[in-house]
């Protein structure tokens, strides 16, 4: 007799009919939920549609914040501020010229090149700005020309989307046989539609590889990172660069002003779609699960800020589109980043 035989306990059995019932039913083990492929469905639930792009849109990209009174306020100081500094670097410049003839050349030669800088600086940040407003209203433009199906309406609007992207020789080619569509095609929406698919498409997979990129990253470097600042200032980095090149993918990189117009937007963006509620719930439901327990609370963290920052991707990449998604899905959580729940594959050519 083995010592496991020898060590085995006498059980009682009860016998009920042709069933026997052990006296202890078995334990019963109960899946738990995959908290994440959860948040993956309420993420994905909360993208809004096309109202809630251009709602927005109107709070960031096309506000008018210069003819509100914050924007007066603003400009009128700066105006003040940089009038002062007129005064005291001409102030300056002249102290030098009685000093010394050559002080004051070296000192008038700096001021001038600090104001040239300065100059191109404003021409630059307000070609970005105007950059950025005319794909916003583009794509205000194509959404109504498309409701309304007017074949002329639709024309111009996809001769704009084509002028749009006239520098972009990796788009050459797609703009040929869209322009050559205008020619050809009478309906306004299937004219409107070939151009999503043609032009923008593409622009939609370049902009679905920077999501995941980033996403991966941030995924990766909070659940090593030692520190929660190191993971903040990361994660906070992460989202600004990203929001910059996929506006840059479209064809509106803002400046360092038009920076805020576009974080303006994206957060609205978040906001109407109810992300930021999701991004709570999902915490919740992270810590009411005792995650910790059964996974590694910083590899937790991690997919989390992956998650949100995906959703960060997914909101500027609605705002900045200059097309309303129509032909092409428009993409979720899963689609762009599906290793952050242990998917196999990804979309994110």
């Amino acid at each position: 007799m083995s010592d496991q035989e020898r060590k085995s306990r006498p059980r009682a059995f009860r016998l009920n009919g042709d069933e026997t019932v052990t006296s202890r039913p078995a334990a019963q083990v109960e899946p738990e939920a995959d908290i994440f492929a959860e948040a993956a469905e309420f993420v994905d639930g909360a993208q809004g549609g096309e109202e809630a792009v251009e709602a927005a849109q109107a709070k960031g990209l096309l506000d008018r914040y210069i003819f509100s009174s914050a924007g007066v306020f603003l400009s009128a100081l700066t105006g003040l501020l940089t009038l002062g500094l007129s005064i005291w670097v001409w102030n300056f410049v002249e102290d030098l010229f009685v000093r010394s003839p050559i002080l004051g050349t070296i000192g008038l030669v700096l001021a001038s090149a600090a104001g040239v800088t300065a100059f191109a600086f404003i021409v630059r940040e307000i070609r970005a700005i105007l950059l950025q407003n005319r794909v916003a209203r583009l794509h205000a433009d194509l959404a109504a020309a498309r409701a309304a199906d007017g074949a002329k309406a639709a024309q111009l609007r996809v001769l704009d989307l084509c002028k749009l992207y006239e520098t972009r020789p990796d788009l050459a080619r797609a703009r040929a046989l869209v322009a050559d569509y205008v020619t050809q095609i009478i309906d306004g929406k299937d004219l409107i539609d070939l151009a999503e698919r043609n032009l923008v498409a593409p622009l939609d997979d370049l902009a679905r590889r920077e999501i995941a990129n980033a996403a991966k990253r941030v995924s990766v470097v909070t659940a090593v990172s030692p520190r929660a600042v190191l993971d903040i200032v990361f994660v906070a980095g992460q989202a600004i660069v990203l929001m910059r090149r996929i506006a840059e993918i479209y064809g509106g990189r803002p400046g360092l002003l038009g920076f805020f117009k576009l974080a303006r937007s994206v957060g609205a963006h978040l906001a109407i779609t109810g992300t930021v509620a999701v991004g709570d719930s999902l915490l919740q439901q992270v810590v009411g699960h005792g995650l910790a327990a059964r996974l590694s609370a910083k590899l937790g963290e991690g997919v989390l800020n992956g998650l949100l920052t995906a959703r960060v991707g997914l909101s500027a990449m609605a705002v900045c589109r200059p097309t309303p998604f129509v032909t092409e899905k428009q993409p979720g959580v899963k689609d762009v980043a599906p290793f952050l729940f242990g998917g196999d594959k990804t979309k994110a050519k």
